[in-house]
Protein backbone atom coordinates (compact mmCIF):
# COMPACT_ATOMS: atom_id res chain seq x y z
CA UNK A 1 0.00 0.00 0.00
CA UNK A 2 1.29 3.44 -0.94
CA UNK A 3 0.76 6.05 2.06
CA UNK A 4 0.47 9.59 1.27
CA UNK A 5 0.06 13.04 3.88
CA UNK A 6 -3.10 14.34 4.11
CA UNK A 7 -3.15 17.84 2.97
CA UNK A 8 -0.22 20.01 4.56
CA UNK A 9 -0.46 17.80 7.93
CA UNK A 10 1.89 15.47 9.69
CA UNK A 11 -1.26 12.91 9.15
CA UNK A 12 -0.30 9.57 6.98
CA UNK A 13 -3.35 7.63 5.19
CA UNK A 14 -3.46 4.90 2.53
CA UNK A 15 -3.79 5.87 -0.93
CA UNK A 16 -7.01 3.95 -0.65
CA UNK A 17 -8.93 4.11 2.27
CA UNK A 18 -12.66 2.02 3.01
CA UNK A 19 -16.06 3.67 3.29
CA UNK A 20 -18.21 1.99 5.77
CA UNK A 21 -22.01 3.05 4.12
CA UNK A 22 -22.74 -0.23 3.89
CA UNK A 23 -22.37 -1.77 7.47
CA UNK A 24 -25.75 -1.46 9.24
CA UNK A 25 -28.37 -1.17 6.09
CA UNK A 26 -31.27 0.32 8.31
CA UNK A 27 -33.40 2.75 5.83
CA UNK A 28 -34.62 2.76 2.51
CA UNK A 29 -30.81 4.40 1.15
CA UNK A 30 -28.58 2.40 3.63
CA UNK A 31 -30.12 -0.90 2.90
CA UNK A 32 -29.72 -0.76 -1.27
CA UNK A 33 -25.94 0.28 0.05
CA UNK A 34 -25.25 -2.84 1.78
CA UNK A 35 -26.28 -4.47 4.76
CA UNK A 36 -22.87 -5.46 6.70
CA UNK A 37 -23.51 -6.96 10.24
CA UNK A 38 -20.36 -6.98 12.40
CA UNK A 39 -18.76 -10.42 11.49
CA UNK A 40 -19.16 -9.46 7.67
CA UNK A 41 -17.45 -5.88 9.12
CA UNK A 42 -14.79 -7.86 10.61
CA UNK A 43 -14.20 -9.89 7.46
CA UNK A 44 -13.57 -6.70 5.37
CA UNK A 45 -11.50 -4.43 8.08
CA UNK A 46 -9.38 -8.02 7.79
CA UNK A 47 -8.94 -8.00 4.35
CA UNK A 48 -8.13 -4.23 4.30
CA UNK A 49 -5.89 -4.16 6.98
CA UNK A 50 -4.00 -7.17 5.36
CA UNK A 51 -3.78 -5.10 2.29
CA UNK A 52 -2.41 -1.93 4.38
CA UNK A 53 -5.72 0.19 4.18
CA UNK A 54 -5.56 1.40 7.55
CA UNK A 55 -8.24 4.54 7.30
CA UNK A 56 -12.16 3.87 7.88
CA UNK A 57 -14.41 6.57 6.53
CA UNK A 58 -18.16 6.79 8.50
CA UNK A 59 -20.93 9.30 9.15
CA UNK A 60 -22.98 9.58 12.46
CA UNK A 61 -26.06 9.34 9.58
CA UNK A 62 -24.95 6.20 7.85
CA UNK A 63 -27.84 3.86 8.95
CA UNK A 64 -28.37 6.35 11.91
CA UNK A 65 -25.27 5.86 14.03
CA UNK A 66 -25.27 1.61 12.70
CA UNK A 67 -22.32 1.80 10.90
CA UNK A 68 -20.33 3.39 13.73
CA UNK A 69 -21.72 1.49 16.22
CA UNK A 70 -19.96 -1.79 13.92
CA UNK A 71 -17.07 -0.44 12.87
CA UNK A 72 -16.48 0.26 16.70
CA UNK A 73 -17.49 -3.35 17.53
CA UNK A 74 -15.15 -4.54 14.05
CA UNK A 75 -11.99 -2.89 14.73
CA UNK A 76 -12.33 -3.56 19.09
CA UNK A 77 -8.92 -4.61 20.20
CA UNK A 78 -6.89 -3.48 17.36
CA UNK A 79 -7.42 0.57 17.45
CA UNK A 80 -4.31 1.65 17.47
CA UNK A 81 -4.02 -0.06 13.98
CA UNK A 82 -6.51 1.79 12.40
CA UNK A 83 -7.28 5.27 11.55
CA UNK A 84 -10.71 6.27 12.00
CA UNK A 85 -12.56 9.20 10.51
CA UNK A 86 -16.09 10.10 10.64
CA UNK A 87 -18.70 12.77 10.04
CA UNK A 88 -21.33 14.98 11.41
CA UNK A 89 -23.59 17.95 10.72
CA UNK A 90 -26.78 16.14 8.42
CA UNK A 91 -29.87 15.98 10.58
CA UNK A 92 -30.01 12.64 12.85
CA UNK A 93 -33.62 13.85 14.14
CA UNK A 94 -36.45 16.35 14.22
CA UNK A 95 -35.05 18.29 17.36
CA UNK A 96 -33.60 22.08 16.63
CA UNK A 97 -30.40 20.38 18.23
CA UNK A 98 -30.16 17.24 15.61
CA UNK A 99 -28.61 18.94 12.52
CA UNK A 100 -25.74 21.35 11.68
CA UNK A 101 -22.36 22.71 13.48
CA UNK A 102 -23.55 24.57 16.24
CA UNK A 103 -21.11 24.66 19.28
CA UNK A 104 -23.92 22.50 21.41
CA UNK A 105 -24.26 19.97 18.21
CA UNK A 106 -20.86 19.52 17.56
CA UNK A 107 -19.57 19.17 21.39
CA UNK A 108 -22.66 16.19 21.53
CA UNK A 109 -22.31 14.06 18.07
CA UNK A 110 -18.34 13.82 19.13
CA UNK A 111 -19.73 12.51 22.64
CA UNK A 112 -21.84 10.24 20.76
CA UNK A 113 -20.05 9.51 17.91
CA UNK A 114 -16.99 7.92 20.32
CA UNK A 115 -19.51 6.06 22.47
CA UNK A 116 -21.27 4.33 19.29
CA UNK A 117 -17.38 3.79 17.93
CA UNK A 118 -15.81 2.57 21.68
CA UNK A 119 -13.27 4.74 21.13
CA UNK A 120 -11.81 7.95 23.03
CA UNK A 121 -10.71 9.83 20.16
CA UNK A 122 -11.28 10.53 15.98
CA UNK A 123 -8.35 10.17 13.95
CA UNK A 124 -10.52 13.08 11.51
CA UNK A 125 -13.25 14.76 12.06
CA UNK A 126 -15.45 16.32 8.74
CA UNK A 127 -18.22 18.58 8.80
CA UNK A 128 -20.42 16.67 6.74
CA UNK A 129 -22.33 19.89 4.77
CA UNK A 130 -22.17 23.08 4.83
CA UNK A 131 -24.10 25.12 7.94
CA UNK A 132 -25.44 28.11 6.83
CA UNK A 133 -27.18 28.96 9.82
CA UNK A 134 -23.80 29.05 12.09
CA UNK A 135 -20.93 31.56 12.17
CA UNK A 136 -18.13 30.33 10.92
CA UNK A 137 -16.18 31.75 13.76
CA UNK A 138 -18.32 29.57 16.57
CA UNK A 139 -17.76 26.31 14.29
CA UNK A 140 -13.70 26.85 13.92
CA UNK A 141 -13.77 27.69 17.45
CA UNK A 142 -15.54 24.57 18.36
CA UNK A 143 -13.48 22.17 16.29
CA UNK A 144 -10.11 23.93 18.01
CA UNK A 145 -11.86 22.80 21.63
CA UNK A 146 -12.32 19.53 20.42
CA UNK A 147 -8.70 18.84 18.93
CA UNK A 148 -7.64 20.86 22.40
CA UNK A 149 -9.07 17.94 24.31
CA UNK A 150 -7.73 15.02 22.49
CA UNK A 151 -11.50 13.97 21.23
CA UNK A 152 -10.35 14.41 18.06
CA UNK A 153 -6.79 14.91 15.98
CA UNK A 154 -7.87 17.00 12.98
CA UNK A 155 -10.31 18.41 11.27
CA UNK A 156 -12.19 18.50 7.79
CA UNK A 157 -15.05 18.84 5.96
CA UNK A 158 -16.96 17.18 3.35
CA UNK A 159 -19.23 18.75 -0.15
CA UNK A 160 -18.18 22.21 0.87
CA UNK A 161 -18.20 25.31 -1.26
CA UNK A 162 -14.97 26.86 -1.72
CA UNK A 163 -15.76 30.19 -0.32
CA UNK A 164 -16.63 28.62 2.89
CA UNK A 165 -13.56 27.03 3.12
CA UNK A 166 -11.46 30.15 2.62
CA UNK A 167 -13.32 31.80 5.18
CA UNK A 168 -12.61 28.83 7.86
CA UNK A 169 -9.31 28.78 6.85
CA UNK A 170 -8.81 32.63 7.17
CA UNK A 171 -10.51 32.46 10.53
CA UNK A 172 -8.02 29.81 11.77
CA UNK A 173 -5.02 31.61 11.24
CA UNK A 174 -6.41 34.97 12.71
CA UNK A 175 -6.91 32.73 15.70
CA UNK A 176 -4.16 30.79 15.58
CA UNK A 177 -6.51 27.84 15.68
CA UNK A 178 -5.91 24.32 14.06
CA UNK A 179 -6.81 24.44 10.12
CA UNK A 180 -8.68 22.48 8.08
CA UNK A 181 -6.95 19.67 6.24
CA UNK A 182 -9.00 17.72 4.47
CA UNK A 183 -11.65 17.82 2.04
CA UNK A 184 -14.34 14.80 1.37
CA UNK A 185 -15.33 15.22 -2.53
CA UNK A 186 -17.06 13.47 -5.18
CA UNK A 187 -15.08 12.69 -8.05
CA UNK A 188 -15.08 10.73 -10.50
CA UNK A 189 -14.54 9.63 -14.47
CA UNK A 190 -17.59 10.86 -14.92
CA UNK A 191 -17.61 13.94 -12.25
CA UNK A 192 -15.10 15.82 -12.99
CA UNK A 193 -16.53 19.34 -11.10
CA UNK A 194 -13.85 18.99 -8.47
CA UNK A 195 -11.47 20.14 -10.68
CA UNK A 196 -12.37 23.79 -11.85
CA UNK A 197 -12.64 25.54 -8.14
CA UNK A 198 -12.18 23.00 -5.88
CA UNK A 199 -8.80 21.51 -6.59
CA UNK A 200 -7.00 24.93 -7.30
CA UNK A 201 -8.37 25.93 -3.64
CA UNK A 202 -6.95 22.25 -2.09
CA UNK A 203 -3.36 22.99 -4.10
CA UNK A 204 -3.62 26.46 -2.63
CA UNK A 205 -4.37 26.01 0.88
CA UNK A 206 -2.74 22.33 1.97
CA UNK A 207 -6.77 20.40 2.15
CA UNK A 208 -6.13 16.60 0.93
CA UNK A 209 -8.73 15.25 -0.85
CA UNK A 210 -10.63 12.01 0.15
CA UNK A 211 -12.61 10.76 -2.94
CA UNK A 212 -15.96 9.67 -2.38
CA UNK A 213 -17.73 7.20 -4.62
CA UNK A 214 -14.91 7.00 -6.94
CA UNK A 215 -16.79 4.19 -9.24
CA UNK A 216 -19.84 7.10 -9.97
CA UNK A 217 -22.18 6.14 -7.55
CA UNK A 218 -21.71 2.31 -9.36
CA UNK A 219 -22.59 3.54 -12.85
CA UNK A 220 -18.36 2.62 -13.99
CA UNK A 221 -18.45 -1.06 -12.36
CA UNK A 222 -18.54 -2.58 -15.66
CA UNK A 223 -22.16 -3.72 -15.55
CA UNK A 224 -23.70 -0.83 -17.15
CA UNK A 225 -22.51 0.73 -20.46
CA UNK A 226 -23.54 0.85 -24.54
CA UNK A 227 -26.56 -1.44 -24.71
CA UNK A 228 -26.24 -3.00 -21.54
CA UNK A 229 -28.83 -1.44 -19.21
CA UNK A 230 -28.72 -1.52 -15.26
CA UNK A 231 -29.26 -4.81 -14.37
CA UNK A 232 -32.05 -6.10 -12.24
CA UNK A 233 -29.95 -6.10 -8.71
CA UNK A 234 -28.00 -2.94 -9.08
CA UNK A 235 -28.68 -0.30 -6.17
CA UNK A 236 -28.94 2.53 -8.67
CA UNK A 237 -32.87 1.43 -9.09
CA UNK A 238 -33.20 2.41 -5.49
CA UNK A 239 -30.56 5.14 -5.26
CA UNK A 240 -30.77 6.90 -8.56
CA UNK A 241 -32.19 9.68 -7.35
CA UNK A 242 -30.02 10.60 -4.96
CA UNK A 243 -27.13 10.28 -7.40
CA UNK A 244 -24.57 12.85 -8.60
CA UNK A 245 -26.58 13.49 -12.37
CA UNK A 246 -24.73 12.38 -15.75
CA UNK A 247 -25.73 12.66 -18.81
CA UNK A 248 -26.65 9.09 -20.68
CA UNK A 249 -24.01 9.69 -23.70
CA UNK A 250 -21.93 10.72 -21.50
CA UNK A 251 -21.33 7.98 -19.66
CA UNK A 252 -21.23 5.41 -22.16
CA UNK A 253 -18.46 7.22 -24.15
CA UNK A 254 -16.44 6.88 -20.80
CA UNK A 255 -17.22 3.49 -19.82
CA UNK A 256 -16.17 2.81 -23.70
CA UNK A 257 -12.88 4.82 -23.00
CA UNK A 258 -12.33 2.61 -19.50
CA UNK A 259 -13.49 -0.78 -21.73
CA UNK A 260 -10.54 -0.27 -23.74
CA UNK A 261 -8.51 0.53 -21.37
CA UNK A 262 -9.32 -2.26 -19.27
CA UNK A 263 -8.79 -4.85 -22.16
CA UNK A 264 -4.95 -3.37 -22.64
CA UNK A 265 -4.02 -3.59 -18.82
CA UNK A 266 -5.95 -6.95 -18.30
CA UNK A 267 -7.50 -4.60 -15.49
CA UNK A 268 -11.09 -4.43 -14.66
CA UNK A 269 -12.98 -1.27 -15.19
CA UNK A 270 -13.37 -0.32 -11.56
CA UNK A 271 -9.86 -0.95 -11.03
CA UNK A 272 -9.06 1.09 -14.01
CA UNK A 273 -11.17 4.06 -12.87
CA UNK A 274 -9.81 3.88 -9.33
CA UNK A 275 -6.63 3.93 -10.97
CA UNK A 276 -6.87 7.07 -13.22
CA UNK A 277 -8.34 9.06 -9.70
CA UNK A 278 -4.95 7.55 -7.65
CA UNK A 279 -2.74 9.94 -9.99
CA UNK A 280 -4.74 13.65 -9.76
CA UNK A 281 -3.55 16.26 -7.88
CA UNK A 282 -4.40 16.70 -3.99
CA UNK A 283 -6.04 13.33 -4.13
CA UNK A 284 -4.73 11.96 -0.68
CA UNK A 285 -6.98 8.68 -0.30
CA UNK A 286 -9.79 7.28 -2.64
CA UNK A 287 -12.70 5.80 -0.44
CA UNK A 288 -13.69 2.82 -1.83
CA UNK A 289 -16.76 0.69 -0.46
CA UNK A 290 -17.61 -2.72 -0.95
CA UNK A 291 -21.02 -5.18 -0.36
CA UNK A 292 -18.46 -8.04 0.17
CA UNK A 293 -15.07 -9.26 -0.01
CA UNK A 294 -15.37 -9.86 -3.52
CA UNK A 295 -16.11 -6.10 -4.19
CA UNK A 296 -13.53 -5.14 -1.65
CA UNK A 297 -10.41 -7.56 -3.40
CA UNK A 298 -11.60 -5.92 -6.83
CA UNK A 299 -11.51 -2.51 -5.72
CA UNK A 300 -7.93 -3.35 -3.87
CA UNK A 301 -6.46 -4.45 -7.18
CA UNK A 302 -6.51 -1.10 -8.60
CA UNK A 303 -3.19 0.08 -6.77
CA UNK A 304 0.31 -1.01 -7.00
CA UNK A 305 0.41 -0.48 -11.09
CA UNK A 306 0.18 2.52 -13.36
CA UNK A 307 -1.66 3.53 -16.55
CA UNK A 308 0.26 4.79 -19.46
CA UNK A 309 0.44 7.92 -20.40
CA UNK A 310 -1.41 7.27 -23.80
CA UNK A 311 -3.79 5.70 -21.14
CA UNK A 312 -4.20 8.31 -19.30
CA UNK A 313 -4.95 10.86 -21.72
CA UNK A 314 -7.68 8.44 -23.52
CA UNK A 315 -9.58 8.68 -20.47
CA UNK A 316 -8.93 12.51 -20.13
CA UNK A 317 -10.00 13.05 -23.48
CA UNK A 318 -13.50 10.89 -22.76
CA UNK A 319 -14.26 12.14 -19.67
CA UNK A 320 -13.63 16.17 -20.24
CA UNK A 321 -16.70 18.36 -19.93
CA UNK A 322 -16.73 22.49 -20.09
CA UNK A 323 -16.47 23.20 -16.67
CA UNK A 324 -19.15 26.43 -15.64
CA UNK A 325 -18.92 29.67 -15.48
CA UNK A 326 -16.88 31.36 -14.52
CA UNK A 327 -14.29 29.11 -15.60
CA UNK A 328 -15.15 28.54 -19.14
CA UNK A 329 -13.34 31.40 -20.62
CA UNK A 330 -10.52 29.87 -19.24
CA UNK A 331 -10.78 26.71 -21.49
CA UNK A 332 -12.46 28.25 -24.18
CA UNK A 333 -10.14 31.84 -24.98
CA UNK A 334 -6.45 32.15 -25.70
CA UNK A 335 -6.00 35.37 -23.38
CA UNK A 336 -7.32 33.53 -20.50
CA UNK A 337 -5.75 30.90 -20.64
CA UNK A 338 -1.97 32.30 -21.07
CA UNK A 339 -2.89 34.11 -17.86
CA UNK A 340 -3.54 31.27 -16.12
CA UNK A 341 -2.55 28.13 -17.72
CA UNK A 342 -2.51 25.75 -14.17
CA UNK A 343 -6.36 26.12 -15.01
CA UNK A 344 -6.79 24.85 -17.89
Amino acid sequence: MEYRQLGSSGLRVPALSFGTGTFGGHGPLFSAWGTSDVAEARRLVDVSLDAGVTLFDTADVYSNGASEEILGAAIRGRRDSVLISTKTGLPMGDGPQDWGASRARLIRAVEDALRRLGTDYIDLLQLHAFDASTPAEEVMGTLDQLIAAGKIRYAGVSNYPGWQIMKAQAIADRHGWPRLVAHQVYYSLIGRAYEAELMPLAVDQGLGALVWSPLGWGRLTGKIGRDRPVPAGSRLHETEQFAPPVETEHLYRVVDALETVAAETGKTVPQVAINWLLRRPTVSSVIIGARNEEQLRDNLGAIGWSLTPEQVAALDVASDVLPPYPHTPYRQQEGFARLNPSLV
